[in-house]
């Protein structure tokens, strides 16, 4: 029992933040189920590209596809890739999710980031997936947008598992965290169960501090702003979940659990650090806590692995914390702009990946196999 392994008796569960076919068929995936208590395992546009858009792995599966579907679109020739890899996916946490009563063992699809700002196409979308992977322990991402929340509820009213994706600011956290209420809320109105749906919120962290820091660099808030470099993303993930610690004590939340809810965790997505002068154990160490997920690029994993430090920190120094970000609005930084922003710019980053994955399958015609 390593690191790794500790941080579930914290409350903690760890998810792979990479899915890839010769590392599925290598049982790399199994291993760090059975080695490290991997719980799950996310996905994105960009996994999906670096995976699909280089290398040979996936030339077979491509061609007995196209033999069968001849001139098919190439959206329809992605997702039969990506079905296939989150399937097996699914059936290697299948045992973890079978274990844990529906608690966890998930594994994440994305619906297509070109529908981010359209409320009726993402559901549409999550339905067809959720159809076409046909797996319990599947969940859906739905980015956290304006047109995101609507969506949310509805499908998780649905019946539908779902990963809320790309949230940045408390304010949009607290709506997702309320779009997954009302599509419970739903359920319980017509009579439906509740106790087998699982949601997570996924909180961008080193995002937050790549951009302040630049800020800061460029000379915004002076030198006494220097000494929040680092700090920002840790104290708006600590607001969040004393945000959540309080609401799942409501009335509200309260009177779902009793009908077997499972609380929406928050999960902490972006945790590799993008400054080499900080640890690269910092956003795992300082975000340990009960209800809660990290999911971690293999390099993240190993750092921790070797040298993190389990120890529950998140409900730590939370006064601090509200220090931080109020000398980030004294000091005009401005972290609302910053996370208006990043919002922005991942749908952005998302597409441009999908658009390079489909360019990159659309050229692709391999000889049978």
């Amino acid at each position: 029992m390593g690191k790794l392994n500790d941080l579930a008796g914290l409350g903690q569960a760890v998810w792979l933040d990479f899915v890839d076919r010769k590392f599925l068929e290598a049982g790399g995936l199994k291993a760090l189920v059975e080695e490290d208590g991997v719980t799950g395992v996310t996905s994105n546009p960009t996994i999906f590209q670096k995976a699909m858009g280089e290398g040979t792995a996936y030339d077979g599966t491509l061609a007995a596809f196209d033999k069968e579907n001849p001139g098919a679109a190439t959206m329809d020739r992605y997702e039969h890739l990506a079905i296939q890899d989150i399937k097996a996916a699914a059936e290697t946490l299948a045992p973890v999710y079978e274990r844990l009563d529906g608690k966890d063992g998930y594994v994440s699809l994305e619906v297509s980031p070109y529908l981010a700002n359209d409320t009726d196409a993402t559901i549409a979308e999550a339905q067809k997936l959720w159809a076409a992977v046909d797996r319990s322990n599947l969940m859906i991402k739905i980015p956290g947008t304006p047109a995101g929340a609507p969506a949310i509820s509805a499908t998780i009213a649905a019946g539908i598992n779902v990963n809320v994706t790309l949230l940045f600011s408390q304010a949009s956290y607290e709506t997702v965290a309320l779009a997954y209420v009302a599509g419970l809320e739903q359920r319980v109105a017509r009579g439906e169960p509740i106790d087998r749906i699982a949601s997570v919120a996924s909180f961008f962290i080193s995002r937050i501090d790549a951009k302040i820091d630049e800020k800061i660099d460029a000379g915004v808030g002076g030198d006494e702003a220097k000494a929040l470099k680092g700090k920002v993303a840790i104290a708006n993930a600590k607001l969040a979940y004393a945000w959540y610690q309080d609401f799942i004590a409501s009335d509200r939340w309260q009177a779902l659990a009793a009908k077997g809810a499972q609380p929406q965790r928050l999960l902490w997505a972006s945790t590799g650090t993008k400054n080499p002068d900080f640890p690269d154990t910092l956003y795992v160490d300082t975000l340990i806590g009960a209800d809660t997920v990290n999911t971690m690029p293999p390099k993240t994993l190993d750092a921790f692995r070797e040298r993190g430090t389990a120890a529950v920190t998140l409900d730590k120094e939370v006064d601090a914390a509200r220090q931080v970000l109020a000398d980030v609005e004294r000091l005009g930084l401005d972290l609302g702009e910053v996370t208006d922003t990043l919002v922005e710019e991942g749908v952005a980053s998302f597409s441009k990946s999908f658009d390079e994955l489909l360019a990159s399958i659309a050229v692709k015609h391999p000889a049978e196999a």
